[in-house]
């Protein structure tokens, strides 16, 4: 099973642009060395025009990197940040914690991150992918060959946000995008 899907990033910025309507510059953190990076940025650029939205991607290679990439998106006037798959996101709370600092409405590339506090994620269901992995773990049980199974792309994807995180950085999350949360963390 497969999470990778990088047409995902446009949802997300689409996402931001609903929740702060009058956003123009937003910030990408990611790591340049990551698989796929390239490939996300762009869909996410692809998006962007689209959207009216300007890209400032910020590189991390180091957990130390996070602070110098927030003070940079506030310096160049980002409105959100979008944070991007990374080994080095591992410091889930660090980055929360400096998003809030920021006062920057950011969206995550995995849920646990607004279950530290930070405001949204939309992705895969990692819930669906680990009950489909079952399936997989019963066919090779059962005498089928792994390589002869069939890479799959997510099919059930979710949308959260974290209210006690808006509030935090005095965002109103307007009714038309908290209606289409999946889960809500009040």
């Amino acid at each position: 099973l497969s999470t990778y899907a990088p047409e995902i990033s446009g949802k997300q910025l689409e996402l931001l642009k609903e929740t702060i309507p009058k956003l123009s510059r937003v910030a990408v953190l990611g790591d340049s060395n990551e698989p796929g990076y390239a490939q996300v940025l762009k869909e996410m650029e692809l998006a962007a025009g689209a959207l009216k939205l300007q890209l400032q991607t910020l590189n991390i290679h180091d957990p130390k990197d996070f602070e110098t990439a927030f003070r940079e998106a506030s310096k160049k006037r980002a409105g959100a940040v979008l944070v991007l798959a990374s080994a080095v996101s591992a410091g889930r709370k660090q980055i929360v914690d400096l998003a809030v600092k920021s006062r920057l409405p950011t969206a995550y590339w995995i849920s646990e991150f607004v279950e530290v506090g930070g405001l949204m994620y939309y992705g895969p269901s990692y819930t669906d992918l680990f009950r489909r992995a079952a399936t997989y773990v019963d066919k090779i049980l059962k005498g089928r060959t792994p390589a002869d199974l069939p890479v799959e792309q997510p099919m059930k994807f979710e949308f959260v946000i974290n209210l006690k995180a808006a509030k935090q950085i005095g965002l109103t999350i307007p009714p038309n995008v908290l209606v289409r949360a999946d889960r809500v963390i009040r």
